[in-house]
């Protein structure tokens, strides 16, 4: 797959770097993405999409080739208020927003709070306003559990830990969502002591359990909202999918053949699917 054109920029978020991809003009674009990716995560979406729209796709904070400051908060609000100031940094007052996983997780907070910022929405393969399936949150319940316990914690920052995250996304490389060198690049923050123990600080602020403000105020959403899901993601069900865009007034369910990582496994069927989203009528 060729790479697309666009420029990798720098702005400064609660006085820490954030690097993000940018391309084309037009009314802003903000794609959030997902844990561990990168801006690269949309890489087959920001060229054709930036043929109408100005494409901003950050490295969030902590990932990518985003500083990655442990004296930063990752608690939920903390993170959903920093998409905020990010907006304030890059001087956007209302975006179209669309995102996947993490990203989703706190994108849809951010559309509840700030529905006047929002002029689309997109959500893509996220837990959303719900949680994970039984394994996956036992897993992610168990290291926010490490994280938090100092005696422990010096287990996420051990050096094995990349090699556990590549063994544990081998099924990704096999769907073909990336390949080792993309799957290595996302990853390449384990190879250091910095990138370690920001690993174990973004787990200890984390939480797995459901947020019922976020199942609640989903009927609230009025702006546009598209809901893109891989069906056979085995972190995040399907229902998930469903009720959001059962109780959100104006969504419409794109459901597509593929596994989590969405829009790198199915990437023309994703990026019509956005495409389509933004050319329906925002307020």
């Amino acid at each position: 797959m060729n790479e697309p054109a666009f420029a990798m920029r720098s702005l400064v978020v609660d006085g820490t770097r954030m690097r993000y991809a940018e391309a084309g003009n037009g009314d802003p674009l903000v794609l959030l993405h997902g844990w561990p990716e990168s801006h690269a995560a949309w890489r087959a979406q920001i060229g054709p999409l930036a043929a109408s729209r100005r494409v901003i796709a950050p490295d969030w904070l902590g990932w990518g080739e985003s500083d990655r400051d442990t004296g930063l908060a990752c608690d939920y609000d903390s993170e959903v208020d920093r998409i905020g100031r990010m907006l304030d940094a890059l001087d956007q007052d209302r975006v179209d927003l669309a995102c996947h996983d993490y990203g989703g997780f706190l994108g849809l907070g951010f559309a509840q709070r700030h529905p006047d910022r929002v002029r689309r929405l997109a959500i893509l393969n996220s837990r959303a306003h719900g949680t994970f399936t039984r394994p996956y949150y036992a897993l992610f319940g168990l290291i926010t559990a490490v994280a938090r316990r100092p005696r422990l914690r010096p287990l996420l920052t051990a050096r094995p830990l990349k090699s556990l995250h590549r063994w544990g996304l081998a099924p990704y490389i096999r769907n073909g969502s990336f390949d080792r060198d993309r799957l290595d690049r996302y990853l390449t923050a384990l190879d250091t002591p910095e990138g370690r123990h920001w690993y174990a600080h973004f787990w200890s602020g984390y939480r797995v359990r459901i947020h019922p403000e976020l199942r609640d105020g989903l009927p609230a959403i009025t702006c546009p909202t598209a809901v893109i899901w891989g069906v056979r993601d085995p972190a995040i069900p399907f229902d998930t999918a469903r009720e959001l865009a059962e109780r959100i007034p104006d969504a419409t369910l794109t459901a597509l053949d593929g596994s989590h990582f969405i829009m790198e496994e199915r990437p023309t069927e994703v990026t019509e699917a956005l495409d389509a989203w933004l050319r329906r009528p925002a307020p």
